[in-house]
């Protein structure tokens, strides 16, 4: 008996480019710039617009280019470093008595 695997499982969620966490922070920017766009106009009008239109944006770029920089997952970077694994070998035929 066999059984159907859905294989879209294990891929991350991708909506308009941007994938998992940083969909979250364009989300989180979209809606502080429009919380900012609504207190701000309100205040000093026009100028106010403006600037919460370009809080906005600017949240929502920052999560592209951090998702460009940083990727999904977080990633060690080891510059300059050298790493030495030892390893034990095992010569039988040296151990071995004949």
């Amino acid at each position: 008996m066999g059984y159907l695997l859905y294989k879209g499982l294990k891929k991350p969620l991708v909506f308009f480019g941007l994938k998992d966490k940083y969909i979250y922070y364009a989300m989180g920017s979209a809606v502080g710039g429009f919380m900012t766009v609504a207190i701000l106009s309100s205040l000093i009008g026009g100028w106010g617009l403006l600037v919460g239109a370009a809080v906005g944006g600017i949240g929502i770029w920052w999560s592209y280019k951090m998702q460009d920089i940083n990727g999904l997952h977080n990633k060690t970077k080891n510059d300059n470093e050298l790493h030495v694994i030892s390893v034990q070998i095992k010569n039988t035929k040296i151990l071995q008595k004949k």
